[in-house]
C-alpha cells in the first residue's frame, strides 16, 4: 500500500515558503459537495510549481465509531484524510490497541493544515496523540500526472502479523499479546507502535 518518492524534497520546499491553498471546506460529504472537503493548491518543488491534491472524509463516513469517539472528533473540526491509494474508507481503525480483548480506536485527524494521529482508549475519555505534521509535509508524487498525494495511512497490526514483521531479525522477541499501530508511507516499511507499562513503544523489526 505505501510508496515514498518526493516527500523529504516537498518538506524543504515547505519550509522555503510557496504554498498556495485553494480551498478547504467542512461540509457535508453529499453527492455533489464531496469535493468541497478537499484540499488543494500548488507547492514549489524543485524550481517548479507542484500541484497537489488530498482527498477528505468527513467523519460521518465511519458510522462504525462509537458515538463519544465522534462527538470529540467533530469538536475538534476533523477531515479524516486518504491516501491517494485509497478504494474504501480508511485512517480510521478498531483494535485491542490498550490491552487484551479491550475495543479501541485511532484516527488520523486533519484540521487547520494539520493532521494528528490520534488514538482513543475504550476507558479514557481524552485521546492520545501519537504524531502530528503539517497536512502538506506528507505528499508525495504518483501517478504520470505529477500530481503530489497524501501518503500516510495507518492500520491495526495483529501479534501474529507483527510477530512475522520480525522473523528476518536474528533473536525475534516474545510475541506480543495484544494488537500493535501500524504507521505507514506509502511503499516503506510500517512503524509499529505498541502500548505497554502505560506507555507507548516502537517495536523493533529489524528493517
Amino acid at each position: 500500500m505505501r510508496r515514498l518518492a518526493l516527500v523529504l524534497l516537498a518538506a524543504a520546499a515547505l519550509a522555503r515558503g510557496g504554498l498556495r491553498t485553494n480551498a478547504q471546506s467542512t461540509g457535508s460529504a453529499a453527492p455533489g459537495v464531496a469535493d468541497a472537503l478537499n484540499e488543494s493548491g500548488r507547492i514549489a518543488l524543485g524550481g517548479r510549481a507542484m500541484p497537489y491534491l488530498i482527498r477528505h472524509l468527513p467523519v460521518s463516513a465511519f458510522p462504525q465509531l462509537p458515538a463519544p469517539v465522534q462527538v470529540e472528533l467533530n469538536r475538534r473540526g476533523c477531515l479524516i484524510p486518504q491516501t491517494y491509494e485509497a478504494h474504501a474508507p480508511e485512517n480510521v481503525i478498531e483494535g485491542s490497541l490498550e490491552r487484551v480483548g479491550s475495543r479501541d480506536w485511532a484516527v488520523l485527524c486533519a484540521g487547520k493544515g494539520t493532521v494528528s494521529l490520534l488514538v482513543f482508549f475504550a476507558d479514557r475519555a481524552e485521546p492520545a496523540v501519537l504524531a502530528s505534521a503539517q497536512e502538506t509535509e506528507r505528499l508525495e508524487a504518483h501517478g504520470t500526472a505529477g500530481v503530489l498525494g497524501f501518503d500516510w495511512g495507518i492500520d491495526a497490526a495483529t501479534p501474529k502479523q507483527v510477530h512475522e514483521a520480525q522473523a528476518g531479525m536474528q533473536n525475534p522477541p516474545p510475541r506480543l499479546d495484544h494488537d500493535a499501530l501500524a504507521e505507514t508511507v506509502i511503499d516503506q516499511t510500517a512503524i509499529y507502535h505498541y502500548f505497554s507499562g502505560n506507555a507507548w513503544v516502537v517495536v523493533e523489526t529489524g528493517h
